[in-house]
């Protein structure tokens, strides 16, 4: 993908970035970070004796995977997947730091800008940076995303709203500004994989062929309650990010799978998707087939979930079925992953 490519992304991405500096953060300046909210939410201890600790089994089974909300989400269609074991939460700060400790590894928010590739870029966005939001005061161009878009050199995942912030009293929360790069050296340090965009919604579904109101804002989830991207009334008691596992577990007891940060998954995006040929849309290679892209075509992965920032007047994206497109080498504030493994 081509951080050129920017403008077109926030013209066509249905979410933003809060304005976690103004809602979440405090300058670095002053000795601590302070976020809306808790700083920490209390998670059933997870079991010693299980095999993979901090891990679920997902079950194989069939379902329709899919949607009818947005274009992108058609057709629904039905697909089988086998079992694997997925991280019950969102990878966090602290255990995003304990990879990059082990492994001196620099995200791609924090190199910097390769300018054979990106030379018709403006001078600020060559920078080593990331994208974040700022809520706007008023909105003078109608829905000009470019009034609450920014890219803010200097912000990475650990400086989340640019260098005068910090992730220190934040390890509980989801790591954010992770491109698809950053998020497979995770994985594969831990011997692990990302899920495939059927693997991940069999997961959200929990076993369920409907979610009931599934087209309803949840109830239990940390998404955006009021109009956006002017007022959050925050009433599922976070105006940003929460950390993880604040709200209910799912069935099969993975949290967060709605709401708080959208989520990786390992599957190119493809904006049209046919209906399968026979033996297609199987688990886990077959789920969708890539197109071919043309030179200089940025490449896209499909993220799921929705985010903090979803909200009825503008992105109706809290549910399973819902997806969305995600440069790969674009970090982003409102982005996370979780990590699965086949056995």
């Amino acid at each position: 993908m081509q951080k050129s490519r920017l403008y077109l992304w926030l013209g066509g991405f249905c979410v933003a970035l809060i304005a976690v500096v103004a809602w979440q953060f405090k300058p670095a300046d002053t000795t601590e970070i302070v976020a809306t909210g808790k700083l920490q939410c209390d998670l059933p201890a997870p079991d010693a004796k299980a095999p993979h600790p901090g891990m679920v089994w997902v079950p194989p089974g069939k379902f329709d995977m899919g949607d009818s909300v947005y274009a992108e989400e058609k057709p629904v269609r039905n697909v089988q997947v086998k079992g694997f074991w997925m991280d019950r939460t969102e990878v966090t700060n602290q255990e995003f730091a304990a990879f990059v400790k082990a492994t001196g590894y620099v995200t791609v928010a924090e190199r910097p800008v390769d300018p054979k590739l990106h030379a018709s870029l403006p001078e600020v966005m060559r920078q080593a940076g990331a994208v974040v939001f700022k809520m706007p005061s008023q909105l003078t161009r109608g829905d000009d995303p470019s009034q609450w878009w920014q890219y803010m050199p200097g912000a990475n995942w650990q400086h989340p709203a640019g260098p005068a912030t910090s992730i220190e009293k934040h390890g509980h929360f989801p790591v954010v500004h992770i491109t698809y790069e950053d998020a497979l050296a995770y994985a594969k340090w831990k011997g692990r994989t990302l899920p495939t965009e059927a693997q991940w919604e069999w997961a959200a579904r929990a076993g369920a062929k409907e979610l009931p109101s599934q087209h309803d804002q949840p109830a239990s989830a940390n998404t955006w309650q009021g109009i956006f991207p002017m007022a959050n009334s925050a009433e599922d008691g976070f105006a940003g990010l929460a950390p993880v596992g604040c709200y209910g577990a799912n069935a099969w007891g993975l949290f967060d799978m709605i709401g708080n940060v959208w989520e990786l998954t390992a599957d190119v995006f493809v904006a049209e998707r046919s209906t399968p040929a026979k033996g297609q849309g199987l688990d886990p290679d077959a789920a969708q087939q890539p197109p071919v892209f043309k030179a200089g075509t940025p490449q896209a992965r499909v993220i799921k979930g929705g985010s903090f920032l979803c909200a009825p007047n503008y992105c109706m994206r809290y549910r399973a079925g819902s997806r969305q497109p995600q440069e790969e080498d674009l970090a982003v504030s409102h982005l996370g992953f979780r990590t699965i493994l086949q056995p």
